[in-house]
């Protein structure tokens, strides 16, 4: 069932709605993959000796990120969606703008951490103005619709990136994802309404944040989903994070790297508009689950494939693809349904499951892009440890159960989730 907020609280029609969350996402990817191309010019420029050092710049981002995620949902349910919003993207725009004048590399890095300290309001406030109008299958079609669209990012990204170093040294990225942020903060703030009623805030005090921290840690739906959806957004971060020391210095596909990356992210746009239109009909248990299984099958297949020495940069791409596809089938499910039992404190309860996911992923991108030792060995076993780890969680999560749809509060019903 879809739960409409009144139409005072938004002055946008769906359409623009859709829009609007996918640009708010945008900021955030634009963040981590518009820079990709200049990694190793960024290195060079700023005397960074070691190649897997250059990971640092995605990483620190990813730590202020989770960080963030904490602090602006109790703000946002104390003050609001609007203000909250209004002056992150702000403090996103002045942090873009001093990643472009860093002189050395710690300056840089400390740029890109307050840099994903803002940016993570985008994700926070996103999905909490979502559950603040829909839920259930109808938050989880809406976030696929936007991740669709919000996908479309990281395909044109690194092509982007690569454009605007063509005309200039790496410091046009960071003015380019200021220009963007501005854009974003300018639309928010001629057509977004507050989404929170007043009569609904919820006071900032110690008592109702332990509360709020208590529901949304002890429901095994709202944690169990989100230690799960850090772990496949664990996946994405390795992928990004060593991107181009696999397609450049492995595959010695430079000159490709752009138009191989898109392919990869365009697996996952596809993966969101599939999802958009099959779960109102099949449900997210019965999606995300499939699609863990289906990552295990693939990741045993790569090894195999790596473990006779056939690798090829054709094999690594139809697998890395295929396993892209079946994140992306996890990722809206598996936030729609850590949401789900606690939509009335969803800024607090996101701020909790987005510092969960943002956090645990960072550490097991981390892990296995660190891991990284020239060939796509790390990443594929990578990618078996996730599906199996996370099907571990998904399996306790719903009771020793699988492939069983349920009402938000656990009860058995085919037609519900």
């Amino acid at each position: 069932m879809a739960a409409m907020i009144d139409k005072r609280t938004s002055s946008m029609p769906p359409g623009e709605f859709v829009a609007f969350v996918a640009a708010l996402m945008a900021v955030n990817a634009l963040g981590v993959d518009l820079m990709l191309p200049a990694l190793a010019d960024i290195g060079h420029q700023l005397a960074v000796t070691t190649a897997n050092h250059r990971q640092w710049i995605i990483t620190v981002y990813m730590l202020g990120f989770g960080a963030g995620q904490l602090v602006y949902g109790p703000l946002a349910d104390r003050f609001g969606r609007r203000p909250i919003l209004l002056v992150t993207i702000a403090g996103f725009v002045a942090a873009s703008i001093f990643a472009a004048g860093s002189q050395t590399f710690p300056a840089l890095l400390g740029a890109r951490a307050l840099q994903g300290l803002m940016s993570a309001s985008t994700r926070v406030l996103a999905v909490t103005i979502v559950r603040d109008r829909y839920s259930g299958r109808q938050m989880a079609r809406t976030l696929s619709v936007a991740q669709m669209i919000f996908f479309l990012v990281p395909i044109m990204a690194p092509s982007l990136g690569q454009v605007l170093l063509a005309f200039g040294p790496w410091r046009f990225i960071f003015y380019a994802l200021a220009a963007f942020a501005a854009v974003v903060l300018a639309w928010s703030t001629v057509r977004l309404r507050e989404s929170l009623p007043v009569e609904r805030r919820s006071p900032l005090s110690r008592a109702s944040l332990g509360r709020a921290y208590r529901l949304t840690l002890t429901n095994r739906f709202s944690a169990g989903y989100a230690v799960a959806a850090s772990m496949t957004f664990g996946g994405i971060i390795a992928f990004v994070s060593s991107a181009q020391q696999i397609f450049v210095d492995e595959f010695h596909a430079g000159e490709r790297f752009t138009i191989l990356f898109a392919v990869c992210a365009f697996s996952m746009g596809c993966a969101s508009f599939a999802n958009s239109r099959l779960v109102e009909r099949l449900g997210t248990r019965l999606i995300s689950q499939s699609a863990l299984l289906a990552l295990i099958m693939l990741s045993l297949l790569h090894l195999v494939v790596i473990g006779v020495g056939r690798e090829s940069l054709e094999t690594y791409m139809l697998f890395q693809a295929l396993s892209m596809t079946c994140i992306g089938l996890c990722g809206s499910n598996f936030g729609a349904m850590a949401m789900e039992p606690v939509g009335h404190i969803a800024g607090t309860a996101s701020s909790i499951q987005g510092f969960i996911t943002s956090v645990g992923a960072v550490i097991v991108g981390s892990i296995i892009g660190q891991a990284y030792d020239g060939t796509t060995y790390p990443l594929a076993f990578g990618y078996l440890a996730i599906g199996v780890a996370v099907l571990c969680v998904v399996y306790f999560t719903e009771g020793r159960r699988l492939f069983q749809a349920r009402h938000a509060s656990g009860t058995q019903n085919s037609g519900h989730e």
